[in-house]
């Protein structure tokens, strides 16, 4: 089962409501992700910026780990019925740092191959500009 903390809805809510008010004005909206999912035996992963007004219908990222991350909406309660090996379920990345707009993460995942790929170059550019020393760049296969 995935809990969601309040905080954690008001804001993926409140994307949302943002997200209606700029497509009305014909703005662009690109929210830093709110939460992550991840299969812990597998390579599947999902961040998600909105949920929808049903409490069910998540916009964001998605990675089943073929290798072709895509934008698009799915549903919390599939991922919550998700039966995994050895009993487990899909997980909520309780130590998620969203580091940037959902297009950056789109466009490094579809690059990289990969979310989590995506997730340690992101977090290497974010470290490099907080001056910290970095490891080597990934390259497109997610080598070092």
């Amino acid at each position: 089962m995935i809990t969601l903390p309040h905080a954690i809805l008001s804001a993926l809510r409140a994307n949302a409501r943002a997200s209606r008010l700029h497509e009305q004005r014909d703005e662009r909206f690109d929210p830093f992700p709110v939460v992550k999912f991840f299969n812990p035996v597998g390579a599947a992963t999902w961040i998600a910026t909105e949920l929808y007004d049903d409490g069910d219908t998540l916009f964001g990222l998605a990675d089943l780990g073929f290798g072709c991350p895509e934008m698009g909406v799915f549903s919390l309660t599939e991922i919550a019925g998700v039966r995994l090996p050895f009993g487990l379920f899909i997980e909520r990345d309780e130590h998620f740092e969203p580091l940037a707009p959902l297009s950056l993460w789109s466009d490094t995942a579809r690059r990289m191959g990969a979310i989590v790929l995506a997730e340690a170059e992101l977090r290497r550019i974010t470290d490099s500009r907080n001056g910290n020393e970095l490891p080597p760049p990934l390259d497109d296969r997610g080598a070092g």
